[in-house]
């Protein structure tokens, strides 16, 4: 079997042989190059063919967030972003290079004497190996309005006035979220409950950098609160996060789909607290967390949206549901908003 060809673009020598050191120890791996600048990376991107790119943020010239939009226009290749937490800078940065169309963000790997080098090298390798699979797909095209079907959703039962608006997005997910979130608006009527799969390390600067990109306030759950209008909550490292009698619940139950937090116990606590009033989507994504969910969502009488094919970094979770008949309803990503801009005000 033929292995997964892998271009480190990284500007630190120190670093650099690190990560030639963690990835060639890997018989999954073949190491084309390793560079020292984005532009170096791109002169010889085409040449190399990589599977998967680990990319630096803090890069001498070009930053990783410029350097992933040429990636992503000139030959899309999956991008693995390998990024110190050292900062709000280098976290914005990371955070928008997802955005560009990068698939996951890594903690860079400390050095081989620290207790934590080996999880966070296992880590990295498993995250290159599964991105390399990814179909990308090129960025700067409007997509949008070409997919989909025709045919007319079915409405929502009559007299439904929905409550909350429950999210789950994977990988592409920061990218998706932008623009469904950006469309809402800032009157968008209902609370949002949000889980994105994330590493731990980056969730504090994931919230910053939503709130920064979108019209909300963004908060990390504490329990207890009763969501609120204008405000999208997520929840903390490692819990799970429910609605229970209308407040958020916070819980250390076992990972469900090898997920903690896990989309479908958020969508399942909202089918059991809300019944029919409750709106739940499941954006792009790898594997099936969040299906289940939504069929607990659907069973309840709820009105539950996946994003289309066409549209999706990665199908899987999407596709899980609808395998499901979970879904009312498929839409593209660029018409998500719209249509729960209608859905909103509950009129059928």
């Amino acid at each position: 079997m033929s292995k997964i060809r892998v271009l480190i673009i990284e500007d630190s020598l120190v670093v650099r042989e690190l990560l030639k050191h963690i990835i060639g120890l890997d018989d999954r791996f073949e190491v084309v190059a390793a560079v020292e600048s984005a532009e170096e990376g791109l002169s010889r991107l085409e040449a190399l063919a990589p599977d998967v790119i680990s990319l630096d943020i803090r890069l001498p010239g070009m930053n990783g967030l410029d350097a992933t939009l040429q990636i992503m226009q000139r030959r899309p290749t999956p991008i693995v972003v390998v990024a110190a937490n050292v900062d709000d800078d280098e976290l914005n940065i990371a955070m928008n290079a997802l955005r560009a169309g990068a698939l996951s963000v890594v903690e860079k790997p400390v050095g081989v004497t620290n207790a934590a080098f080996e999880s966070m090298a296992r880590h990295l390798c498993t995250q290159l190996a599964i991105m390399s699979q990814v179909r990308v797909v090129r960025q700067g095209i409007d997509r949008g309005l070409r997919f989909g079907t025709t045919a007319e959703p079915p409405p929502p039962p009559k007299g439904t006035r929905y409550a909350m608006l429950g999210l789950v997005a994977s990988t592409g997910g920061p990218q998706a979220l932008t623009q469904v979130l950006t469309g809402l608006g800032p009157d968008y009527p209902l609370p949002i409950l949000l889980v994105q799969h994330i590493t731990a390390s980056f969730l504090d600067g994931f919230v910053s950098w939503l709130a920064g990109v979108t019209p909300f306030a963004v908060r990390i759950a504490q329990g207890g609160e009763v969501p609120e209008p204008g405000v999208i909550f997520v929840p903390p490292v490692d819990r799970h996060l429910r609605l229970a009698g209308g407040k958020l619940a916070l819980s250390d139950l076992a990972p469900v789909h090898s997920q903690r937090p896990s989309g479908s116990v958020l969508l399942s606590s909202m089918a059991d607290d809300l019944g029919r009033n409750g709106l739940g989507v499941i954006l792009t994504g790898m594997g099936s967390d969040g299906a289940e969910g939504m069929a607990a969502m659907h069973k309840a009488g709820a009105y539950t949206i996946a994003q289309d094919e066409s549209t999706c970094v990665v199908y899987g979770m999407p596709q899980a549901a609808v395998k499901l008949r979970a879904v009312s309803e498929v839409v593209p990503l660029p018409g998500i908003s719209q249509r729960l801009r209608e859905l909103s005000g509950g009129r059928a």
